[in-house]
């Protein structure tokens, strides 16, 4: 149980720093440009809490875990997966439903949300094997 809360540990982790990078280094411009008033002066904390908390379970129950007995290309294209499905649901939805989304920083972020979901997959995968040995 511990190993499996280890590599639980480092997929969040590596998701959350990946993440902030991306968020408060690169992409912290397009954000901002692209949301204008409809975004938040300060992030919602719980919320981003809640998020970073659930989201590598899922990235352990649908791209790690089932590559426990494969390569490494099996968890990371799951990982890719999983993370382009959520993703576009929440773009996709926001698209749908908010007046003034924008259509750009839909697909952008979707982009995003597959590469991050994709290496922070890869890395537990690398780690699962690492303790398995």
């Amino acid at each position: 149980m511990l190993k499996y809360f280890g590599v639980y540990a480092a997929v969040l982790a590596s998701m959350v720093v990946i993440d902030m990078v991306w968020l408060r280094l690169i992409a912290v411009q397009w954000y901002a440009d692209s949301m204008g008033p409809l975004l938040s002066n300060s992030p919602n904390l719980w919320a981003a809490a809640g998020f970073y908390l659930l989201f590598p379970v899922g990235l352990l129950i649908f791209a790690v875990f089932p590559a426990e007995d494969a390569s490494v290309v099996k968890a990371v294209t799951m990982g890719a997966l999983f993370g382009f499905f959520a993703y576009a649901t929440y773009d996709l939805t926001a698209l749908a439903v908010i007046k003034g989304w924008p259509v750009g920083l839909t697909f952008l972020d979707m982009a995003w949300g597959t590469i991050v979901s994709a290496v922070s997959a890869g890395l537990g995968k690398l780690l699962l094997d690492y303790l398995n040995k």
